[in-house]
């Protein structure tokens, strides 16, 4: 049975804590749906101020819902369209203050104010799809949420090796 643990301390402390927790829950599995569950559970439960936290993965075509913890989300994400594509064509970590300013968001759930989005990439290069986030604060990520977020994905994508 795992018990989520309290981290406290300042952004980089939290996400450090939240990582070594996430490898103790996904060790020794290697079920990829099993460890995308847990990892959103333990990533929406870990973090303050959040309303969605999960994943899409890459079906080739396009981005396709994947675990999750929130409000139902939208099933299908074209390549390039809304924060989570773009993260994926880019390959580049996606930090939005503000969705609404953001070009082509899509509006899964009007409460979300701010988001950000890892793509995950295997070490072959492969887009395996995005870890999305989002919270009714505006402006509630920023760098050290990057770098945090990217470390926990990091942890995440270790299982599927």
């Amino acid at each position: 049975m795992f018990k989520l643990s309290s981290v406290v301390g300042d952004k980089p402390e939290v996400y450090a804590g939240l990582a070594e927790q996430a490898r103790g829950l996904l060790a020794g599995e290697r079920d990829r749906i099993a460890n995308a569950a847990n990892f959103a559970a333990l990533v929406f439960n870990g973090l303050p101020d959040l309303n969605w936290a999960g994943f899409y993965f890459s079906n080739g075509d396009e981005l396709v819902v994947g675990p999750f913890q929130g409000l139902p989300a939208c099933v299908r994400i074209p390549f390039g369209k809304g924060v989570c594509g773009t993260a994926a064509v880019t390959r580049s970590t996606q930090v939005v203050p503000d969705v609404d300013a953001f070009p082509g968001h899509i509006a899964c759930d009007a409460a979300s104010r701010s988001e950000i989005v890892v793509p995950l990439v295997d070490g072959d290069g492969v887009l395996i799809g995005v870890f999305d986030v989002d919270s009714p604060t505006p402006g509630r990520f920023d760098d050290e949420d990057r770098r945090g977020m990217e470390a926990l994905c990091a942890a995440f994508m270790e299982t599927l090796a």
